[in-house]
């Protein structure tokens, strides 16, 4: 499967059906994806944070999969709100590595701020 076609699926789960693109950043289908996003991210962190408290960063392979669940659930949501932003996740994956190739060329990987 590719990344695109990972999109569609994803979207055929998405209970909001919102008009796309997006153009109200206040719409409760919007709004949604983008706490839902926050939220499972922070449920990745705190898999991680709970290895390396209770089990001094000692990874089992049931913790893994843990994580890979969460990760899964990031992805859904990365997948849905570049959807109503009516742009593709190939595109978002794609720009994403033209400005770390660009950091990389420009030895600015360290350090902080978005156009560096």
């Amino acid at each position: 499967m590719n990344i695109n076609d990972y999109q569609k699926q994803a979207a055929k789960t998405d209970t909001f059906k919102d008009a796309i693109p997006v153009t109200d950043l206040a719409t409760p289908g919007f709004v949604e994806k983008a706490l839902g996003l926050s939220g499972e991210a922070g449920e990745v962190a705190d898999k991680i944070k709970k290895i390396i408290r209770d089990k001094s960063g000692k990874l089992t392979e049931e913790d893994r999969q843990e994580i890979v669940l969460e990760l899964g659930d990031v992805l859904w949501y990365v997948a849905n709100v570049s959807r109503v932003l009516d742009v593709s996740l190939e595109y978002v994956a794609n720009k994403n590595l033209e400005k770390l190739a660009a950091r990389q060329k420009n030895n600015t990987l360290h350090g902080s701020g978005d156009h560096r």
